[in-house]
């Protein structure tokens, strides 16, 4: 369960206020505004109240929650803010809500004032029942039970897909190459615009000049265009940031496109990209992506329940995705966006189950229902035969040739280092290794002495991924001595690239002599001295 204390602006509400959210949202350019329904099914809002967005009838900012009367006892489904600032809600019951910026017609009443409380949008929406909504900048996206798509507002880019750029002040449901589609997700950029079909294509329209419409250009688009880049997937979910998207398959893959300035596409650089590249291939199955155009983070969730963040955070830019010691996508946005605000209106709902892979995971190195122990290095690490079995052909060969139910059940291990065999063993619960390249040496040789072909390549993954000057020759050994070829191939073109720089560290000439010749001959051979 997520602790909504983990947003600054919650800490000004009392432990009952806060045990009584059900549902909340923090928005704002400063994470200054909130939203929260509680489990009576009251709404309440506090914080700046910039251009009316906590909707209270007046401009008057507040510590102090205060109730919005007229959408008590409506069950929200969905909520979405722009950074005008204007705020759409839907409910349970299909309605549509908008109150806030209106300058451009955000708010779908055909007028350009100012929506100080809640309003009613019904035009074109009657006999609707809304489902989903979504904000840009100034536009507005709303998805509907049959599956269409229906936009307002600020349209200078095409963002309402109208075919024009004349300002939508009315909702008009988005047809072109969306007619005859049902449409069962929504995602808005700043200033562009983003819907997935029930088979799994994902439709663009509006701005693109950085590519966030992932179609192999930066031209924007009046109307909506497939991405033929996805043809063949089946996309699940999208999810929009500031310029740049991501998208999540049936199958558990993660591809992103458009700005990359800080990292957020994953990626390993700073490149834009037009087109939906892959990323976190060497990752388990996902289950779940996060971003927001407020901000240019990114996140994403495991099939284990292990939460990964990339792009900004704190200001500082993350170009691979980063392993955080959170269980929710949405900790990512409290801790490190910037502003702290809500990806999505938040549940606070009591989910206790637990699924196969993250009930493994919760009892590895558990005492309490362990049955064996290794030791090494003098510490103990707890695991369960049943398991080991299950997972490791050593193990099962192991226990099954000569293990004694009469033995001591302690296993000692002298051979490789504590940090390299829990993370083996982790590995057996989780699927997953969290170690720096150096150690990930250690767990190659480990994986190779107990023929663990996938965890091989795991390790060879890592080592790839964190070569340096530095540590490039010790590593380019390592592939040798441990027989992974592809891994030797390929730190043998960064001794090569990089000759110069690897030459004047200290390791390269404290390695052993006959290697260092054996080294410098071949790369002769390669022409890596021509200069």
């Amino acid at each position: 369960m997520v602790d909504v204390s983990k947003w600054p602006l919650f800490t000004l509400l009392s432990g009952q206020e806060l045990a009584s959210i059900r549902q909340a949202c923090i928005f704002g350019a400063s994470a200054n505004e909130a939203i929260y329904i509680t489990h009576d099914d009251e709404v309440y809002v506090l914080g700046l109240n910039c251009s009316n967005c906590l909707g209270t009838g007046d401009s008057q900012s507040t510590i102090v929650p205060k109730k919005l009367d007229c959408l008590t006892g409506k069950k929200l489904v969905s909520l979405s803010y722009g950074s005008g600032p204007h705020v759409l809600l839907a409910t349970e019951e299909g309605e549509l809500y908008a109150w806030g910026h209106n300058g451009y017609s955000q708010l779908g009443n055909g007028t350009t004032n100012q929506g100080v409380s809640p309003i009613l949008v019904t035009t074109n929406l009657q006999n609707k029942k809304v489902t989903e909504v979504a904000c840009g900048s100034h536009h507005s996206l709303a998805l509907t039970h049959e599956g269409e798509v229906f936009a307002w507002g600020y349209n200078n880019c095409g963002q309402v897909g109208s075919g024009s750029t004349a300002n939508q002040p009315t909702p008009r449901k988005v047809s072109n190459s969306l007619q005859n589609k049902v449409m069962v997700s929504i995602a808005c950029g700043q200033t562009s615009s983003m819907a997935v079909a029930d088979n799994g294509e994902v439709y663009g329209w509006g701005y693109n000049g950085n590519g966030q419409l992932g179609l192999g250009n930066n031209g924007n688009q009046l109307t909506p265009c497939r991405l033929i880049a996805l043809q063949g997937l089946c996309v699940l979910q999208i999810a929009s940031g500031y310029a740049h998207s991501l998208a999540l398959t049936d199958e558990g893959l993660l591809y992103a496109w458009g700005a990359n300035t800080y990292g957020q596409l994953g990626t390993g650089n700073k490149s834009n990209q037009l087109s939906p590249v892959q990323v976190m291939t060497e990752k388990e199955r996902i289950v779940e992506i996060a971003a927001c155009h407020s901000t240019h983070t990114s996140a994403a969730k495991t099939q284990s329940g292990q939460v990964y963040m990339w792009g900004q955070c704190r200001g500082q830019p993350i170009v691979l995705p980063h392993l955080t010691h959170f269980s929710s996508t949405d900790d990512v946005f409290a801790c490190f966006a910037t502003p702290s605000v809500m990806w999505r209106l938040l549940s606070m709902e009591h989910d206790d189950f637990l699924t196969v892979a993250q009930s493994l995971k919760k009892e590895f190195d558990n005492p309490e229902t362990s049955d064996l122990k290794f030791s090494v290095d003098g510490k103990y690490i707890h695991v369960h035969k049943a398991v080991l079995k299950i997972r490791c052909e050593h193990f099962r060969s192991m226990f099954q040739s000569h293990w004694n139910e009469d033995m001591k059940e302690v296993i000692e291990i002298d051979q490789f280092s504590y940090p390299v065999y829990r993370s083996f063993l982790e590995f057996l619960y989780t699927d997953s290794v969290d170690l720096p390249p150096e150690d990930a040496i250690g767990l190659l040789d480990l994986a190779t002495s107990y023929c663990e072909n996938r965890l091989k390549k795991l390790c060879q993954h890592i080592i790839k991924r964190g070569i340096t000057v530095e540590n490039a020759f010790s590593l380019l050994s390592a592939a040798i001595r441990y027989d992974a070829e592809d891994l030797e191939e390929f730190c043998f073109k960064f001794f090569v690239n990089h000759l110069t720089e690897v030459t004047q560290t200290a390791a390269f000439w404290q390695i052993d002599g006959n290697m260092l010749k054996e080294f410098i001959c071949r790369a002769s051979h390669c022409g890596a001295f021509k200069n």
